[in-house]
């Protein structure tokens, strides 16, 4: 890969800026001072020093997002503000996407990603990663929604839900609940609750597969993953028939 381009993607600025730090003698690779940034530079195996520091590369990020209300699941959007647009610009500069949507007005758990394998992987229908969520109800939900969603409902379009797994937290004119899927149909949560007539008030991702949300993160926070959750995330997908 070009110099310029890792330096650049590693957050030293832009493509101009970083020819700055290099006519300035700033950078070195394996100990020797390097001014030509259309150098190809291999960054996991030789070592890149900036302004004295040692440049720690990486390929991929990963970032654990509590998407809050009000913002889209897209890269970008002429009118809507996105999840991207909650990113530094350092965390911008590795191209993340989200993998799968989160409605405009649901919140939680948003993984963000330049690994397009992982993400294949996490949202391929042969994996059947399951996605558990906490919604508030506007009705009763009672032990007859938790064994017709445990069968599967019938959608407003005539297709039929994997079965899912239901739990009553509360139960009353509001009702909250649990709700764990293994498909990620359109608007699925909302609309599965509209077949047995009731509506979601309030939705919110806990995980997905075995990636749980951080609830130390407020809305509108995010992390990168863990070296341990991400080892652990691709384990999970790999064992996934």
């Amino acid at each position: 890969m070009r110099l310029d381009k890792i330096l650049a993607n590693s957050g030293f600025g832009s493509r101009k800026e970083v020819k700055q730090l290099l006519k300035k003698e700033h950078v070195t690779v394996d100990g020797k001072v390097v001014k030509d940034p259309a150098m190809h530079v291999d960054p996991m195996s030789q070592e890149i020093f900036v302004l004295g520091e040692k440049l720690d590369y990486k390929e991929f990020i990963y970032l654990m997002l509590n998407k809050p209300k009000g913002v889209i699941s897209a890269t970008e959007d002429l009118r809507e503000k996105t999840v991207i647009d909650l990113l530094s610009p350092i965390d911008r500069h590795y191209q993340p996407f989200p993998v799968g949507r989160l409605d405009k007005d649901t919140v939680g758990l948003l993984l963000l990603t330049n690994d397009g394998n992982l993400a294949h992987q996490l949202l391929s229908p042969k994996k059947h990663v399951p996605k558990t969520y906490y919604a508030k109800i506007d009705g009763v939900v009672t032990e007859e929604d938790i064994l017709a969603f445990k069968e599967g409902v019938v959608l407003d379009d005539g297709t039929v839900t994997k079965p899912g797994e239901l739990t009553i937290l509360k139960s009353g004119d509001t009702s909250e609940i649990e709700l764990t899927i293994y498909e990620g149909k359109f608007h699925q949560v909302k609309r599965m609750f509209e077949a047995v007539n009731k509506k979601v008030i309030f939705l919110k991702r806990l995980s997905m597969g075995n990636l749980t949300l951080d609830s130390n993160l407020k809305y509108g926070e995010y992390r990168e993953l863990t070296d341990e959750e991400i080892k652990s995330i691709r384990e999970y997908v790999n064992k996934k028939e």
